[in-house]
């Protein structure tokens, strides 16, 4: 398991996240553009000291996430319109637990104030949430942590060490989304490829996939090849025609 804190800009949060890693057996902690005085402030918090010791500092969560073949994000829904599956805590918990004994599992937690972005999102196969009354639906960051991490931690094989055969990693299926887009982009198809709003569609659905490694490199390869053979032809169609002619002789 990784736990990964994006945007935290509250030492005490960040603080109370670790401390709670540390109270159920999880160890990887994770930071994503964190505020560096809150980080830096947060590495004195009482008991958590190890887990914060070897926190890793990473600049996007892609970077974050890379090794991991499931990538799980936490919100509280309120309003918002998202595009993603949303399971409930003590449904969504069976499942990372049944994952990690195969592969790494990513649970992310947006910032104090506005949660996950919608393109932090796009790196999540699912979200999950924790149930709350709708007159206060956001939780303060450390207390979600500590309760998703308990509802993990209650099943020991959460612990356990990743067996073989595991699914893609965040890296390999976003080299798969990166090509496919430079595929659509070279294809002409749609116009509005270069959107962020179309960019994280084609990441959703790519995740949505769930390919295991071995059919992603294969995966991969498809798309490279694609890319290739339609980048040679558009140099083709560009050529002038002597040099065409001169091509046909030779």
């Amino acid at each position: 398991m990784r736990v990964v804190l994006v945007d935290a800009r509250n030492p005490l949060n960040i603080g109370a996240a670790a401390r709670a890693m540390s109270n159920f057996g999880f160890h990887r902690l994770r930071v994503v553009n964190p505020y560096d005085v809150a980080f830096e402030g947060a590495r004195s918090a009482v008991g958590a000291a190890a887990v914060l010791a070897t926190a890793g500092k990473y600049e996007t969560v892609a970077e974050a996430v890379a090794d991991c073949s499931l990538v799980v994000g936490t919100t509280a829904i309120g309003h918002r319109d998202l595009q993603h599956s949303i399971q409930r805590l003590e449904v969504g918990a069976p499942i990372i637990r049944a994952h990690v004994a195969t592969g790494p599992c990513a649970l992310l937690f947006g910032s104090e104030k506005f949660g996950l972005s919608n393109r932090d999102m796009s790196h999540c196969h699912w979200l999950m949430h924790i149930p709350t009354r709708e007159e206060h639906v956001s939780m303060n960051l450390g207390q979600a942590v500590a309760i998703c991490l308990y509802e993990l931690a209650r099943d020991p094989a959460v612990l356990a060490e990743p067996g073989k055969g595991s699914p893609a990693s965040a890296a390999e299926v976003e080299r798969i989304t990166e090509t496919l887009l430079t595929a659509l982009h070279a294809s002409g198809y749609p116009k509005l490829n270069t959107s962020d709003s179309f960019q994280a569609a084609v990441r959703r659905l790519v995740r949505r996939l769930h390919l295991q490694s071995g059919d992603a490199e294969f995966f991969l390869g498809m798309l490279r090849q694609m890319v290739w053979k339609m980048k040679n032809i558009g140099n083709e169609v560009a050529k002038p025609e002597d040099a065409k002619r001169e091509d046909a002789k030779r």
